[in-house]
C-alpha cells in the first residue's frame, strides 16, 4: 500500500515540474538571438493561434530549459521554429522583412 501511494505522489510531482517548464500562455521567455538581438517567444501569442504545447513538445523541442540553440544556417530549414515559420504555416523566417517579429533588440 505504501509503495502505491508513493509510486502516485512521485508521478504528481513529475507532472508538475514538466508543466512548471513550459511557457504557459501570457508569459514569455527569451533567448540569446545574435547580432539580430534576443528573441522572445510568447506562449499567448502561439496559442491564440491554436497552438497546443504538445504540438512542438517534444517533437521539435526538448522540456528542458537551454536544450536549444537554433543557428543561423537553421532559419529557412524544418528545424525547431521553421518548422511552422516556413511562409505556409506561419509566418517566413526566410523573409528579412519578419525578423523583427522574434528578434527585439
Amino acid at each position: 500500500m505504501r509503495l502505491s501511494v508513493l509510486f502516485v505522489a512521485l508521478i504528481v510531482v513529475i507532472a508538475f515540474v514538466g508543466s512548471a517548464l513550459a511557457v504557459p500562455p501570457g508569459k514569455t521567455v527569451e533567448f540569446a538571438g545574435g547580432a539580430q538581438g534576443k528573441v522572445m517567444f510568447d506562449g499567448k501569442t502561439h496559442a491564440d493561434k491554436g497552438n497546443k504545447c504538445n504540438d512542438c513538445h517534444t517533437k521539435l523541442f526538448q522540456m528542458k530549459k537551454g536544450q536549444f540553440h537554433m543557428k543561423k544556417e537553421d532559419h529557412g530549414s524544418d528545424k525547431g521554429c521553421g518548422a511552422c515559420h516556413d511562409g505556409k504555416k506561419a509566418f517566413s523566417q526566410k523573409d528579412e522583412a519578419n525578423c523583427g517579429k522574434c528578434h527585439k533588440k
